[in-house]
């Protein structure tokens, strides 16, 4: 049978051993959580912390996003920020971890023939401080960068030809080359920064992208048993076909495939790691009725795995994963927002040990497995990866005091998350999750958002998880951040 037929949270308690200018102030607020691309060992819970701020470095991507002035020859502008936080957490192994950064962006940009060539660069300069001992690779103190962070130049045909001859296309051409990050789709399976090119082609309601990318070497792999930093490097193919002929849907299909290019820092007997995985997705975004939008995604896997202990021969990918956001935005007053989302990740319940990894993972036969290289927010205090797992979540927010000078930009809200796996019998990705069962628990996240000027932003966040009975250690977890933003 082929792939395709086969388809069908008590207080916490010690423990041990087991833009560009015009828009940096729309983000400032969720600055504070980009994130700490610092090195967790194996399956620990510092993968979590890792997950669980990726969210930010999508919503800077998208703030950032803006076009350029289309009114003028030639536009060139550059600006900063520092940022400094403060985190408290618990993550099942140590009751009390701390840890600061201070992080300095520096960005400038250059758009000539109103927009037909743009070009971005933006660097990054790290300095990271946990309390002693509460690191998870032994470096207490540590400075990342200068680094690069963005770098692209993209060239757009439709600008070019109306600079040059004002002269209307009904058609278009874009091609972007160097670093910044890609998405397909919604972002449920790929989701990366990337040195890439980038073609697209615009034709009658129709958007046609095709891509060539290699994995940033500075980020996490989704294989963490392999010998060596833990560093992603990957090549990735695919496409994207979009269709914009309709009013309130946008209605996408694409294909990418992963090749891993990683290589251990030694031999380990009779174990190979390499995942090389293939994706085909399809879905929608758009408005359902008047401010209640959604989007949708569901996406097969298939390519080949090697498991626990497997080095000669490889296993067969049959994966699955799907997810559903609904957003409901009414022109009301205090600016409500309510969300909801189902997330669901495919799992193999004889992946004892890790639901991505080779060691602890699988045993026999087809790898059933969900592992992308996408995004999606699955809470503050536990972020578990998507495989193996159902997610619901349930989130409001709202603007209290809008009529009050000085604190109209304030924003409260909160997340609620329940989790369950797929298989109760299978891993997921926080290894304190040893028993057989399938209820993992569930989660309460807060925040609060407040951008004093249009500089100068203060944030703070609390999340607290209930682990169910998955768990064998049940103790209360929690997860705190503050922190302060500037930009110049």
């Amino acid at each position: 049978m082929n792939c395709f037929q086969a388809i069908q949270t008590s207080p916490a308690g010690s423990r041990r051993g087991i833009g560009l200018p015009p828009t940096v102030s729309s983000v400032l607020t969720v600055l504070a959580f980009l994130p700490w691309t610092g090195s967790a060992a194996g399956q620990d819970p510092g993968g979590a912390f890792l997950r669980q701020q990726r969210a930010v470095e999508e919503d800077v991507r998208l703030a950032l996003n803006r076009e350029l002035p289309a009114d003028q020859k030639i536009d060139w502008d550059a600006g900063g920020w520092y940022s400094f936080y403060t985190y408290l957490w618990d993550d099942g192994i140590e009751s009390s971890r701390t840890y600061r950064r201070h992080d300095v962006r520096g960005w400038t940009s250059l758009s000539l023939d109103q927009g037909a060539h743009q070009f971005y660069v933006r660097g990054r300069l790290l300095f990271h401080d946990f309390n002693s001992g509460d690191s998870y690779d032994g470096n207490d103190d540590d400075t990342e960068g200068p680094n690069l962070d963005r770098g692209f130049y993209q060239f757009d045909l439709r600008r070019a030809v109306q600079a040059a001859r004002r002269e209307p296309m009904d058609w278009n051409v874009r091609v972007k080359a160097g670093r910044d990050y890609v998405e397909l789709g919604t972002g449920y399976a790929l989701s990366l920064p990337m040195d890439h090119v980038l073609l697209t082609l615009e034709a009658a309601d129709f958007e046609v992208q095709g891509l060539a990318g290699m994995s940033v070497r500075s980020t996490d792999d989704i294989e963490r048993s392999r010998p060596g930093s833990g560093r992603m490097e990957r090549c990735f193919w695919g496409g994207q076909v979009k269709y914009k002929g309709l009013e309130r849907h946008e209605p996408f299909f694409y294909g990418f495939i992963n090749e891993d290019h990683n290589e251990e820092a030694r031999r380990v007997p009779f174990q190979e790691y390499d995942y090389n995985s293939w994706y085909l997705g399809i879905g929608s975004t758009g408005e359902v009725v008047k401010d209640l939008r959604y989007a949708t995604e569901l996406v097969f896997e298939g390519g080949s795995s090697y498991g626990h202990r497997r080095w000669l021969t490889d296993d067969r990918i049959c994966a699955w994963a799907y997810d559903l956001e609904l957003d409901y935005l009414p022109r009301r007053a205090w600016k409500p927002r309510f969300s909801g989302a189902y997330m669901f990740a495919g799992g193999d319940g004889d992946r004892f040990g890790s639901p991505t990894d080779a060691i602890g993972g699988n045993t026999r036969g087809k790898d059933t497995g969900f592992s992308g290289f996408g995004y999606r927010d699955t809470g503050l205090a536990f972020g578990p990866r998507l495989s193996n797992v159902h997610v619901w979540r349930l989130g409001s927010g709202v603007h209290p005091l809008e009529n009050i000078e000085g604190l109209e930009n304030l924003e409260v809200g909160t997340d609620w998350f329940l989790y369950c796996k797929n298989h109760g019998d299978g891993a997921v990705s926080d290894p304190t999750a040893d028993r057989t069962s399938n209820y993992l628990g569930w989660e309460m996240d807060y925040f609060v958002n407040w951008r004093l000027t249009s500089d100068l932003a203060w944030t703070a966040r609390l999340g607290t998880f209930f682990p169910g009975s998955a768990f064998s250690d049940r103790t209360t977890r929690t997860f705190f951040l503050t922190g302060v933003t500037w930009s110049f």
